[in-house]
Formats: structure tokens, sequence, C-alpha cells
């Protein structure tokens, strides 16, 4: 009986045993047959090769060709794409005759296929996610995505979470993340999810079989519903180090996706903008440069914005093809997405930079002229040039200097016998009324005995140095002292360590700030002189390269494998940092630390320039857009390159005027200043070994010219201070685009030659060499050009204007009380100066402006109301002041000025404070009143109003 059972198991074991071979040889057979593959396919990288298995059947011919050329999305990115292996992947091959570019980069390291019409593109039905749960929740929907085969990279994630958060009524958030472990994510504050609102702008459609989702801008009564983000062609890739989603753009007008060398408004026409910073002076369009900021603008065919904002810092890779269809492609992190609707271009400003923190409050000096150059050698050398520029009668605040004042290039250092007695150097400049900022760069040298240099033996002591791949010994590189380590500036004792070392060299050399450099981090030994990487690791040599320089996360910089004190979280472990996944803040995080470390040294408002940045950075510091050349095209192309800087919140932004690398030649130097004098950070800078190029070494047309820009910049310092206080405190850029004026008028999309002040002053520069007109563009309003007060009414023109050697195009808009001061030489000096008000009327005869005001230099004087805020208005025939907030009180705030623009005929009368006042002129040729001696105290309400009948005083 018992034997009998058994045998009847044995013989069932055995039926079930055949019975699952059966299935899965036939399961085998199937799936090879379809896919007409049997072992795994390798495909090479520039540095390894990655082996894959192939998980989808061939398309039907038939569904390959009914993709229209503009929505085929590449399957295939990587270089040398070959039908073999686009099958293999499940996608489409069909070569072109549309493409313009090979479809393989000639350089046979390049890890990058030039962009345009893929040859190898996704079916429309590419299987991917699918969602097998949605889930309503307080804040708004959560979907759980599972994927049911892997994809053509190594290390899928088979589930993910999609939460889309309902952040604000302008603000939308969609996280999209590993379900079962953590993953690295950017560690940086973000402003935090209010009460979810009762009725946001926008709504969202959840496709739930082929997982793709929408965002969508509810009408409005004035405008119909518009798509923002629709995901559903192309591919969303989920796996280690590989993430990639597209998504349909409802607009060619896209702006952003810095730091790279463009135009303002992007081409959409196959283009990819790789961020990974590096060190590299501009000269490639498009290439990656300093700093990483994964936000875009589009202005949409309604003339309303909005805004995309990836939380992302790993090296990335975005595409734009004429879709118009955007693709993220990041090899780390996860895809955190936050949508800014705005409506306005500005509002998207104001939410972008409410998001990621608003710019700095910059002292009042730092807003003078600014002269700098590698190679002024000695102290004697530098006050030379300081004098030079007074006795040209050119302003200046601040004087500069790079390397060349430090002992063998290390930080906080100097050599009295060699560059001189620096204190007593700085001592001077503020007896003059200047300031002095001196260059800090990144690295920090080991050549020295223990005990020497604070700078190091503090960093040894508190173990805050950027480790190598073991986590063992500091990572070395060479930058210009010669070996050299480097601050780990995510470590929780950085910031203390960096204010030690900062005050040490306060105590000595009273510098003003600090302009921080070479810090990507680059590093000019490229990893292969002292600390090697492990070029076997995958984090080196990733499944997918985006387009960085020289085909290597490490090229001129540190290894993507050394270890950083800010951990990954991984299945609950705590693991080092990265710089694989860091490297993009570690500019960020020294422009926090030395903001920081200024602050408690000074205890005045700090000021800080850094090379390298990421979104977020202008809340502790500005940034000079690197080492251009002295081009034309380099000073062209600095215009793009100030008006994304304050898009991207960093509001204190400027070019080398004049070009660092190369000599000027008079007549570029000569328009540069006059542009340059209208930059938000104005410095002229150059290279060693040039020629001097400081605006009174280039001969007296250069020098008068430069003069008088730097004293009509002055003259509007206070409405320039008025714009950085906006900007602080509401997010306003300071420089914009035409079109941020003017959303409705679609020529100003692609105007990237002119820029404006806030939104009274138009700046129509020179960009081209034996020019002395400009074909400036006038969008339909009344402007006044400034130095005449000569009234143009425009209905959205272009005019040709006269523009001589010495002379920039400056217009002001109607409607605006733009407060003055009389310049001097120095912000010391003109700050003690009287007042003026230019007065630009409207149609109605009204206007409106600011003034704010405080001691220029004092720790958060906003928020402890050390200001004042005054208000101007013009209604009919007066104007009349009104004062919000008088938390600084200045006896120094006196009027003395006024001068109306667009007053139709001469007034007969014009009292000030209710009383007659006799001194006034009028300029009946270009309609204007000015009124002089007017000895107003501003910090008191006034009303000044003109009549154009006499009226006699019956009291």
């Amino acid at each position: 009986m018992t034997a009998m059972k058994l045998t009847v198991r044995v013989v069932l074991m055995m039926f079930v045993i055949l019975g699952v071979v059966t299935l899965y040889v036939s399961y085998t057979a199937y799936y090879s047959s379809t896919l007409k593959v049997k072992q795994p396919v390798t495909y090479r990288t520039p540095f390894r090769d990655i082996k894959i298995t192939a998980v989808h059947p061939k398309p039907p011919e038939k569904a390959c060709h009914s993709v229209e050329t503009q929505l085929k999305f590449d399957c295939h990115p990587e270089n040398f794409p070959t039908k073999e292996m686009c099958e293999y992947r499940g996608c489409c091959w069909i070569a072109t005759p549309a493409r313009k570019k090979p479809i393989s980069s000639p350089d046979p390291l390049d890890s990058q296929a030039p962009v345009d019409v893929p040859y190898c593109f996704y079916p429309g039905n590419y299987s991917a996610y699918r969602v097998i749960n949605t889930e309503k929740v307080f804040t708004g929907t959560e979907v759980l995505l599972k994927r049911d085969s892997p994809s053509y990279y190594p290390k899928d994630i088979q589930y993910l979470n999609v939460n889309f958060n309902y952040e604000t009524p302008t603000r939308l958030r969609i996280k999209i993340y590993d379900s079962v472990a953590n993953r690295y994510e950017v560690p940086i504050v973000l402003d935090p999810a209010r009460q979810p609102p009762h009725d946001p702008a926008y709504r969202i459609h959840i496709q739930n079989d082929t997982f793709h989702f929408k965002v969508i801008r509810k009408a409005d009564g004035k405008h119909n519903e518009t798509v923002l983000m629709d995901t559903s062609l192309g591919a969303m890739i989920f796996s280690d180090q590989f993430l990639q989603i597209s998504s349909l753009l409802p607009s060619h007008n896209i702006y952003g996706l810095g730091q790279h060398r463009s135009h303002l408004n992007l081409n959409t026409s196959w283009s990819r903008f790789t961020m990974w910073n590096r060190d590299h002076f501009p000269i490639e369009e498009d290439a990656n440069l300093y700093g990483s900021h994964p936000f875009y603008l589009v202005m949409e065919d309604s003339g309303l914005s909005h805004g995309v904002f990836l939380l992302n810092s790993n090296a990335m890779d975005v595409i734009l093809q004429p879709t118009p269809a955007i693709t993220w492609r990041t090899i780390g992190g996860v895809l955190d997405f936050y949508i800014l609707l705005g409506p306005t271009p500005i509002e998207v400003v104001q939410q972008y930079t409410q998001l990621v923190s608003r710019s700095f409050m910059p002292p009042y000096w730092s807003l003078g002229y600014h002269q700098c150059r590698w190679g002024y050698n000695t102290t004697s050398r530098t006050l030379d040039v300081v004098h030079r520029l007074r006795k040209a009668g050119i302003p200046q605040d601040v004087q500069w200097n790079d390397m060349d004042y430090a002992n063998n290039y290390m930080d906080f250092t100097y050599d009295p016998e060699k560059f001189g007695d620096l204190p007593a150097m700085v001592t001077q400049l503020h007896s003059e009324g200047l300031h002095y900022i001196m260059i800090v760069d990144a690295a920090i040298s080991t050549a020295h005995t223990k005990g020497s240099y604070p700078a190091y033996d503090l960093a040894i002591e508190k173990d805050i140095l950027v480790k190598d791949g073991f986590g063992k010994q500091p990572i070395k590189g060479k930058v210009w002292p010669n070996e050299t380590v480097w601050p780990d500036w995510s470590h929780p004792d950085a910031t203390d360590y960096w204010t030690h070392v900062v005050s040490l060299f306060y105590d000595k050399v009273k510098f003003d700030g600090m302009w921080i450099d070479m810090n990507e981090p680059s590093n000019l030994g490229n990893n292969d002189s002292v600390t090697l990487c492990d070029f076997n690791s995958t984090l080196e040599n990733p499944p997918y390269l985006p387009a960085v320089a020289n085909y290597t996360l490490r090229f001129m910089t540190l290894c993507a494998t050394a270890h950083q004190s800010l951990g990954r979280r991984d299945k609950g472990l705590d693991l080092p940092g990265l710089h694989y996944d860091l490297h993009n803040l570690y500019g960020l995080m020294m422009a926090q630390a030395s903001y920081k470390a200024l602050e408690r040294s000074r205890e005045l408002r700090p000021f800080v320039i850094s090379r390298s940045t990421y979104a977020g950075h202008g809340q502790y510091g500005g940034h000079w857009t690197g080492d251009n050349s002295a081009t034309w095209h380099d000073l062209r192309m600095s215009i793009p390159a100030i008006l994304n800087g304050n898009m991207y919140g960093i509001s204190m932004i400027g070019a080398d005027i004049c070009g660092f690398h190369s000599d000027t030649t008079p007549e570029l130097c000569q328009r540069w200043m006059q542009l340059g004098a209208f930059y938000p950070f104005s410095r002229n800078h150059n290279e060693q070994g040039t020629i001097d190029q400081d605006p009174a070494s280039l001969g007296p047309g250069v020098a008068a010219s430069s003069r008088r820009a730097l004293l009509i910049r002055y003259k509007l310092l206070p409405y320039l201070y008025w714009l950085f206080y906006r900007s602080h405190v509401y997010g306003d850029p300071v420089v914009r685009p035409l079109f941020f004026k003017y959303p409705q008028d679609q020529i100003t999309y692609r105007i990237d030659s002119q820029f404006m002040w806030g939104d009274a002053l138009l700046i129509s520069p020179v960009l081209t060499q034996d020019t002395t007109h400009v074909n400036a563009y006038f969008p339909r309003d009344t402007w006044y050009c400034l130095y005449s007060g000569k009234r143009r009414d425009s209905l959205g023109e272009y005019y040709n204007l006269a523009a001589p050697l010495d002379i920039i195009n400056l217009h002001v808009r109607a409607g605006h009380v733009i407060p003055q001061q009389e310049p001097s030489l120095t912000t010391t000096e003109s700050r003690k100066n009287p007042f003026k008000l230019l007065v630009t009327l409207d149609e109605f005869s009204h206007s409106s402006g600011e003034l704010y005001w405080d001691d220029g230099e004092s720790l958060n004087t906003h928020d402890r109301k050390l200001y004042t805020l005054i208000r101007f208005k013009t209604l009919k025939n007066k104007i009349y002041s009104r004062v919000d907030m008088l938390g600084y009180k200045d006896d120094l705030l006196k009027l003395e000025q006024m001068t109306v623009f667009g007053m139709a005929q001469k007034p007969k009368q014009v009292k000030v404070k209710s009383n007659l006042h006799d001194d006034f002129y009028y300029d009946d040729s270009h309609n204007v009143l000015y009124v002089n001696k007017m000895n107003i105290t501003l910090y008191e309400a006034f009303v000044v109003t003109w009549t154009f009948t006499e009226i006699k005083d019956l009291s």
C-alpha cells in the first residue's frame, strides 16, 4: 500500500516536471523565434563592452513606416548604431534621407552620435511600464508601475512609484522613483509644498496600459486648454544608470537648459544640451560649460508661459527635436519634475526662484564698476591701474587680483617680496572709497611643511577632504600650486572649516568679497597625475555616457568614484556619497560655504562670484560667464548668457568685459565697455600675456566713451538697486528679454541682441565691427530717448538708430518714475549726492516707480525692516510720493531735480509742496520739463504740481 502510493507520487511528479520542461522549451522557442536572437548581444562604449539580452520582438514593418519623421524618437543614442542592434532592441530601422548629419561621429572615442532624425527609433506601441495601481491621496495622485520585460540597459528598476503632488495652484510636482530601494536624490532644500490647492491651474491625465501622462493647463475663459507635457511618445526607461523620458512641447519657443553658449531661443531642430560642469572656456556652441541648470521656459502659442525643472544633478543630455519635443536622459538619481504654470514669463521665474531660493541682496558698492586682470603681479602695478582710471575720470568701485597675488598660487597667501604689501594696498583702496576682492580656487595645495598652511592642515585635522575611490585617502590632482586636494563641501564640518580659514586671512587682509574659481571642480592633472581612477567601474564608464567633453566624466575633474560625505541611501544602508552624483553641486556647495564664511567673518553683506553653478546658486552669489575671448562673437553671445542667468535666479551676472583670452582692440573694447556698463555685474578682466585693456589704457576715445557709459550706470544705480531688491524679495529678474514684458508680441521671442533693465530701460548696443548704426526693435509702446527725451510711438517696429562710436542707445518706456543720483567716481561718494527723478509720462500722463534704500551693506536689512521704501506716482498734472517703510532714515536723501519726459506743453506754473517754484525749464523741441533746486527731503511725503494756465495765489 505504501509502495503503491510512493509509485503514484513519483509518476505524478514526473508528469509535473515534464510539463514544466515542455512549457519552458515552448516559451523559449517562441521567444527566440520572435526575437531571432538566442544569446546576449554586446554593444561597445568608448571604454568598455556591455552585454544585453533582447527583450522586445522586432516590430512589424508596417508599424515602422507609419511613424512620421517628426515623431521619431531615438532608440539608439549611442554612437555606431546598426540595423541588427536596433531591431534587437525592438525598434525600427529606416535609413531616412531626411537626416543631414552622419549617424556616427568620426571620432572612435565619441560615445554619442550626432543628433538628427534617427535611423533607429521607437515604434508607436513600444512597451514600457504599465499601471498596476492608482490611488487618490490628500496631496494628489500616487501610481504604482511595473515593467514586465527589461530594457536594453543593465539593472532595470522593475517597480516604480509616480507621485503627482499638487503643491500650489501653479506648481505641480511629478516624482518618479524606485518603489523598493532608496536612490540618490539631490540634497538641496526647496520651497515646501503648501496646502493642496482647491482649484489648481492644471489637471493631469494618466494612461494606464502603457503608462504615460499629460499635464494640461486648464482653460481660463480667454484661452483654451493647452497640453504642457505629453509623454505618450518615445520610451520611458528607468534603469540604475540610464533614466529617460520624452515629452511633446506645445511650442518651439523654448529657453534655458544651461549652461551653454547659444542664442536665447533654443534650436529645436535636433539639438543636444549636455549638463556636466566642466572647466572649458566658451568656444563651442551648445557644449557643456561651468554650470548645470536643468530648467526650461516655454512661450506657448497663446502668449502664456510655463517652466519645467528637473531636480537631478547627475550627468545628463537633453535633446530637442522639431516635433517639437524634449527628451531627458540622465545617468543616476530619480526623475523629479516641477511644472510651473506662470502664466507670464516673469511669474514663471518668480515661481522657479520661490522653489530654488531667491537671489541674494548685493552690497551697494558691488553695483559699481570692477577692474581686474591676471598679471598685475605687484601691488604697485595694481594701484597704478586704479589711479589711471581715476585720472581719466572713469568710475570704479572694486579692484580685483587674480592668482598672481598668491604665494605659489596657494589660496589665502601672499608674498610680500614678490607681490608687495597686500594689507597696506587694501587699506589704501578703502581710504579712497574702493573695495577689494581676490580669487580663491577650490583646490588646496599640499606642497608645504606641516603646520605652515592652515587651509591644508585644518582640512586634514577635520578630515573634510574628498577621498579616493576606496574612501581612505584624500584624492589628489594638480591645479596651479601643483599637487592639490579638494575640500568636500558636502561634509557637515566644511562650512566651519572654511569660516576658520577665511577668518584667519581676513584678520590680515580686509578683503570685501570672494571670487571662487576652478570649482567645477577643475583638475588640470586630469586624474592621471596623482590619484588614478578605477577605470573598470561602471561609475567611470556608465552604459550610457552623455556627450561630455573628451568622452569621459573624469576629464579635467575628479574621479566619478571619488567618495564624499553626503551619503547615498540604498535599502536602508548609509553608503558613502559619490562624486558621480554630487559633481554638479560642487560649485553650489562651495558658494554656500563661502557666503556663510564671509557673513560670519565680516558681519557684513557677503559678495561671492563663482564660476561653477547649479540651481539655487543665486541665493549665495553671482556668476561671471567664464573665460571668454576678445571677439565680436563673444561680445554678441554675452547677452543671452546674462539673460539666461537671470532666468535661473542668478541676478548678479556678467561677462568679462573686452574679453579674457587674446588681445582686444580699441573698437571692440569701446563697444564692450558700453554694453558691459549695463551688465548687472560689470567687470573688465583679461589674462596674463595680453595687453592692458582697462578703459584708460586704450586711448582717449575708449576712455571718454567708457566714462560716459559708466557715469550713466552710476546715475541709474538707485533704480538698479531697486531691481535687485525686487529680485531678492519677489524673484523678478534684473535684466530680462523683451518678451518678458511683451509676451503677446512674437517678434520679441527671438530677440537677444537687445535687453531691458526691469520694465523701464531698453538697451540696444552695437555688436558688430565698423558699425555706426543699430537696427533696434521697439515693441508697441511709447519710448523716450534717455539722452534727449525724444519721444517714439512704436507700433512694434524696427528702427535704424544712429550709433556713433561713443554712444550706446538707451530708451526709457513711458509710464515710469526712475530714481537717479548724481554720479561720482565711487558709490562711496555718489551715495552722498542728491537724488533726481526721471518721469516718463504715458498717453494718460501717468507714471509710477519706487525707491528702495538702506545702508547698502548691513545684513538682512529687508527682513529686519532696516530700509526705506518710497513710492512715486504721477496723475495728470502732479507727482506725489508715499513713504511705505521708514526703517532707514538718511539725512542725505534729498531730491534736487526732476525731469519729465512727454509733457505736451510748457507749464505756466510749477509748485513744490504747495509753494510756487520758479526754477524750471521747458525744452519745447522734445517736450521735456526740468525742475531744479527742489531741496525735498525724500523720506517725507511730497507733491509737485504743474499747471498750463497761470493760477493766482489768493491766500
